[in-house]
């Protein structure tokens, strides 16, 4: 297992969140984007994010071989529904790059965000996950999520519907 550490994304990070996590889409496991995601769409997203309330974290490669330092993974911290008494609830979305899938990265980043959501007033962890995505599903239960909700066949990927399971976890 590999020893990560963490820092607070930057704008500069940016292009390669949205590298990443446009990577994901054509596997129809990890988002319900159908299509890849523009820069400029995700800026919004970005600036929603901050280190004291909903924070975004990547986890950067080593340099190595004549090549910068890459970005590994990504993790957010995002609102949940929007309204002020939900504050304490935190959607989390991870996303790995493909040469660091499996090798304990999402493990780190789900550690680290139940430890830290206190720090943020967060009481309640959610990950939506598709009920297909068994990897995925089975690494937010090793962390004691518990199954909360079953969406039956609400997204439609490539005409195949698909379920979207809602997991959870009180941190607090």
């Amino acid at each position: 297992m590999h020893a990560y550490s963490h820092t607070d994304a930057v704008l500069d990070d940016l292009p390669a969140i949205v590298e990443i996590y446009n990577s994901t889409i054509a596997s129809r496991m990890v988002t319900a984007d159908t299509e890849a995601v523009s820069l400029e769409s995700r800026l919004p997203w970005f600036h929603e994010h901050n280190p004291q309330r909903r924070p975004l974290w990547v986890v950067r490669a080593p340099a190595g071989g004549g090549r910068q330092s890459a970005i590994a993974g990504w993790m957010s911290y995002s609102n949940f529904y929007g309204r002020p008494a939900y504050s304490g609830t935190a959607e989390l979305s991870i996303y790995l790059h493909e040469d660091w899938r499996g090798k304990g990265l999402g493990r780190y980043f789900l550690t680290q965000a139940i430890a830290h959501a206190p720090a943020l007033e967060v009481h309640t962890l959610l990950g939506f996950i598709f009920g297909h995505n068994e990897a995925s599903l089975k690494l937010f239960a090793g962390f004691g999520f518990e199954r909360w909700a079953a969406l039956p066949r609400v997204a439609r990927l490539d005409d195949v519907e698909r379920d979207l399971i809602i997991l959870g976890k009180r941190v607090a």
